[in-house]
């Protein structure tokens, strides 16, 4: 059975010198987007026209390549990795407003941290690095941010990160293909994946932290069982490397984009594709739903190489 989404708007140009946007992070009434451009854009996703109602200029100097948010409404917290190697976290006021919070200062290379997961409640980030190392750290900022687990891989590139919502899970995925998932209260390896052999590109604990899911090079979506470690399924159907993984609110969807510059919808229980959706012909960077609104449709955002986000909602009926 097909689920049909509708186009509610494009914006074209979203950031300037035609960049390729790199992600996009909800919020209940915003999206936040970041690209090859130093600055990132705040969007109004109550508004019909999805304007930009603030834009954080000169955030990062070469430009954002990953960008999050904090999941709990009352978190308030953001945090952006720029190709400079520093990561900025970004509190919002009671008005909507974003501003600087703060900075990991780590050994600010590039590559140190690359990919990077918030917790939801805000209070912890999780960062990948070239070298394979999967580090933790607290938000706190009135203890400085301080790294509070570091964990050791057999050393490839750590491409993605994320942490399980409930906080008990790091996982990462490397360049060799590598998964692997950390348990954050003992601070050990709690499982080493197999499945995918070429390098992992995007992973995402669903909502009640009992499954990964995983994809990159192989053009494939693995499912894993985070509790035993093994894989549950397999989904497949992409013509391209799978860039970007994130749940639906119930955990009953998964959405996936892809360097096809095609988006999909699966639905878990069938273990099947419902949806497709082309985004220009450019490889599609970002896919993000954002959080479900009661009385509301169901909605999810894409954006990529042709520096256009779109906003589709679930037609009625």
């Amino acid at each position: 059975m097909s689920k049909q989404y509708l186009t509610l708007h494009t914006v074209d140009s979203a950031h300037p010198k035609a960049s390729d946007i790199f992600a996009l992070a909800p919020t209940s009434t915003q999206l936040l987007s970041a690209s090859g451009a130093s600055s990132i854009n705040v969007y109004d996703t109550t508004q019909a026209d999805f304007p930009v109602i603030q834009s954080l200029d000169k955030a990062h100097p070469l430009g954002i390549h990953h960008l999050v948010t904090a999941r709990e409404e009352k978190a308030r917290r953001a945090a952006s990795a720029g190709f400079e190697g520093k990561v900025k976290i970004w509190s919002q006021n009671e008005d909507g407003v974003w501003s600087e919070d703060g900075e990991i200062v780590d050994q600010n290379k590039p590559g140190e941290m690359w990919a990077i997961a918030l917790s939801a409640d805000g209070q912890y980030l999780a960062s990948s690095s070239i070298n394979g190392k999967i580090n933790v750290w607290s938000l706190n900022k009135n203890e400085g941010m301080p790294r509070i687990r570091e964990y050791e891989t057999k050393g490839s590139f750590g491409l993605c990160v994320d942490l399980s919502r409930n906080g008990s899970f790091t996982a990462s995925g490397h360049e060799n293909g590598s998964i692997y998932i950390f348990n954050n209260e003992s601070g050990r390896l709690a499982h080493s994946l197999s499945g995918l052999v070429h390098p992992v590109r995007t992973l995402a604990f669903s909502p009640a932290s009992r499954l990964l899911a995983a994809g990159g090079d192989a053009r494939i979506i693995a499912l894993y069982d985070v509790t035993s470690g093994e894989q549950v399924a397999n989904f497949t159907g992409h013509g391209g490397w799978v860039l970007s993984l994130d749940w639906s609110d119930t955990g009953e969807y998964l959405l996936s984009g892809s360097h096809d510059s095609k988006a999909k919808v699966w639905r878990i229980e069938t273990r099947a594709c419902v949806a497709t959706h082309s985004h220009g012909d450019k490889p599609l960077w970002g896919a993000k739903w954002l959080p479900k609104v009661p009385q509301k449709s169901e909605m999810f955002a894409l954006a990529g190489g042709n520096n256009a986000i779109s906003f589709y909602r679930e037609a009625a009926g």
